[in-house]
Parts: C-alpha cells; structure tokens; sequence
C-alpha cells in the first residue's frame, strides 16, 4: 500500500534550529557582500582621484586618443557626473562642417548619433550604413523636389549606377583623343617606335617623376596638381594629375605646331592671339636678316586647300610679305595642327577661338575615390573599355559592377573590401569648412586629476 504522509508528519522532518547553527558558508557570503562594495568604492575613489578613465566606455578613437584623460572636454558634467550624450556645441569648437543638405527635410543628426566614440574605431569618419540610410532609404526635401535618387539602402542591390554611365550623360570634354591608336604597338613616338601605357599619360597628382612624352625643353618633374571641387584638397594622390600638352603631348605633337621649315622651332601650344603675335614676330625677324624674302618660293607643304585665297597673292613689300607668310601658318596651324586635337570655333575676328578643353578632373563630385589604395590593380582591370575605344565621347569611368566586384555590404566579413556608404561618401561640404580658433592649451589638453 502506498505511504501516507500528512503536512504533520512531514513538518517533523525540518531542522527549525538550522539557522541559529553557523555555518562557513553562510559567514563567507557575509563578508563578501560587504567587501565587495567596499572595494569596489574603493577603486572607484582611487581611479577618481588619478584620472578619469573610470568613466570611460570604451578607448577612443586615433584621432582623439590625445584626450582620453580629460572627458570633460567633450562630456558636460552635471553635479560632478559626467552626461552620457556628446552636445554638438562641444564637437563645434575644433570641427566646424556645414551639414549634408540645407534642403534635408527629415531632420539634422547630432554629431554624436553618426560618429561613435568608444568602440575602438580607427576612423570615426567610418559611420555605419544606417546613419546614411534612415534619411536616403526614403528622401525627402523641404522643397519636395529631391535632385538625387530617393531609395538606396545598401551598396549591393540598391545603389544607382554611377552618374557619368547613366542614360543621357555625355562628356563635357573638348579635347579629341583616341585611346586605341595611342596604345597600338609600334606608335611612332619622338625617338622612334614606342608601346604606350596607361602610366605615360595618367598618374596620381604629386608623384616625383619625368614624364616620358613631354617636349625636349619641358622634361620637368611633375609637381602635385591640386584638383578644383575636390572636398579634401591635403590628400596627396588620391586623384590623377591634371593632363598637360607639356607633359605629356609635346614629345610627340610637337611636330603637328610646325609652321616652317625655315624655322627649327615650333609654334607655342597657346591661344590663338598668343601664336599669332609669335608668328608675326619671328616672320619680321627673318625678313629683317634675310633681303631675298621677298623672292623666296612657298613650300609646297604649307599649302593647304582650306580657306587658301586663289590665286596667291605676290607680296611687294616688306609688310605684305608678312601678311601672306602668317595667313599661311595660321591655315597650317588652326585648321590642321590645332585642329587634330582641340574644337575649333569660328572667332568674330580673323582668329578662331579653341574651345575650353573641359577634361573632368573628378568625374564623381560627389564621390571619393582613391588610387593609391588601388594601385596593385591594373588600370584596365576597372577601366575595361578603354583600349578598344576609338571615339572621344566614350566615358571610360569603371562602372558599379566593377566596384561591387571586391567592395561588398559585409566587407570583411566574408573576406571582401568594405562596400559602407562612408568607404566614398561624405556627410559634410568640407569645401565649406569654417575655420575654427583653438582654446585650449596643451596642459588642459593633457593634464590629468
């Protein structure tokens, strides 16, 4: 038969004296209750009173490691305890950015909500994505007209193409240049047959290096070429330099500026009033130690079809000789040799003008691209197009996909390049950066309690 046992029976079996008993483990947990608090105000007083890492969450970034001893100067403290919030006032008195936007309808984000401080970041420039996306997934204007696209929320499936390869974009670009006949092999070049690459003509701005193709009497060292718009002008060789007809042209174009076999020297790559004045010049020092001028035959060479009056006129003197031999160097030049590479303009005076050459020094405005950190690829690794283009309208900007090939959402995650919106954009116009007078001293700085 199964066991009774009634609430009476089982009160019996419990020890009403246990603990009256003592016991070391009951003693023990006293004395650690106590002692723990008491140690840990003990540390705290200790840290206090040396520093103020005991309020730190976490090491600050590279570039505000200098004040990991002074919270104060970014935390506010209320009664002897410092707040948890950075207030914008305090980043404003080293950094003084305008905003994104003055359009930007949602709101404006506090500077502590993007650039997050004690998580060890090496960049605090490095936002994550959703700093970005909680105003582009969904953009609006207080204008209600938006210029850029409304929805992009990550890099890998919502991001337009770039704005140069869109539909109906076109190259602002005046100067005719074809990429295939200049990387054919066995190009003539200024000391007989040559292979071009890419390196002879494009390289990043400050690189200390002779250009290969420039004139005889313009072998000089490139210098750093600062690029106009750009956000960031200290960076050294993030973009290309600028291209030079003295760098990188002259070597070989430079017999397309010859007007006279008379003359060893070239025309000046100039404005056309600047040729002008040169060719006038150089004409009335030749006659003036040459007395047969006058009877002197025009070489067959410098005759072209285009704009020639018929017959030619016979110069009877000194001025008209002058006349005749700039008309022809001027057809020489501005319908041949000028002609080969720039847009000529009919002037309203004799002279043509030379269209602006208009070659994008940045081709993403609102974009930043370094090629620096890029070197180890080859060039037409990204700019796949460019040694079949034969047309000077082909915009040779590598694409998106190019880019998506190594950056991607998850970046190092999956043992690829960082694709976050921060890797090429930047929240603030630095271009508008106000400059800002320094208040603290090193001791302030520096100094701990």
């Amino acid at each position: 038969m199964r066991r009774v046992r009634t609430t009476k029976t089982l009160a019996k079996r419990i020890d009403l004296q246990y603990f009256s008993r003592p016991h070391p483990f009951r003693r023990w947990r006293l004395w650690l209750s106590v002692a723990i608090p008491v140690v840990a105000l003990g540390w705290f007083v200790a840290q206090r009173a040396t520093g103020q890492k005991v309020y730190s969450s976490g090491p600050l970034s590279f570039s505000h490691a200098v004040l990991g001893k002074r919270c104060e100067v970014c935390h506010v403290t209320q009664a002897a305890v410092f707040r948890n919030e950075v207030t914008d006032a305090a980043c404003l008195k080293c950094h003084d950015a305008p905003a994104h936007h003055p359009q930007q309808a949602t709101f404006t984000p506090s500077c502590g909500s993007c650039h997050l401080e004690h998580k060890g970041s090496v960049r605090l420039a490095s936002t994550i994505d959703a700093s970005c996306t909680q105003c582009h997934g969904d953009l609006h204007s207080k204008t209600g007209t938006v210029q850029y696209v409304r929805n992009i929320n990550n890099f890998d499936h919502q991001h337009p193409e770039f704005s140069p390869l869109r539909p109906g974009a076109t190259d602002p670009g005046q100067v005719k240049l074809n990429h295939y006949a200049h990387l054919r092999p066995n190009l003539a070049g200024p000391n007989g047959p040559v292979q071009m690459d890419c390196h002879d003509c494009h390289r990043m701005s400050g690189m200390e290096e002779i250009w290969p193709y420039a004139g005889p009497q313009m072998e000089i060292k490139a210098a750093a070429m600062t690029i106009s718009g750009d956000p960031r002008p200290s960076r050294g060789r993030d973009y290309m330099a600028s291209i030079l007809y003295a760098n990188q042209c002259a070597g070989c174009h430079v017999k397309d500026l010859q007007f006279d076999k008379r003359f060893g020297q070239a025309a000046p790559h100039d404005k056309p009033e600047v040729v002008q004045a040169f060719l006038i010049q150089k004409y009335g020092e030749y006659f003036s130690t040459h007395p047969g001028a006058l009877s002197e035959p025009i070489a067959p060479e410098r005759i072209i079809s285009t704009r020639m009056p018929v017959p030619m006129p016979l110069p009877h003197n000194r001025q008209e000789w002058i006349n005749l031999q700039v008309m022809l160097a001027d057809r020489l030049l501005f319908d041949k040799g000028c002609k080969l590479c720039h847009v000529m303009i009919a002037g309203s005076e004799s002279l043509p003008m030379v269209a602006k050459s208009s070659i994008p020094a940045r081709w993403l405005p609102h974009a930043d691209f370094d090629h620096s950190a890029h070197r180890m690829l080859t060039c037409i690794s990204c700019h796949t197009r460019t040694p079949d283009s034969k047309e000077t309208a082909d915009i040779l900007v590598p694409g998106i996909a190019s880019c998506r090939s190594c950056h991607q959402d998850r970046g190092v995650r999956h043992d690829a390049a960082s694709a976050r919106c921060s890797e090429c954009h930047s929240y603030h116009d630095w271009t508008k950066e106000r400059p800002v007078k320094g208040t603290y001293t090193i001791m302030q700085l520096r100094a701990a309690r």
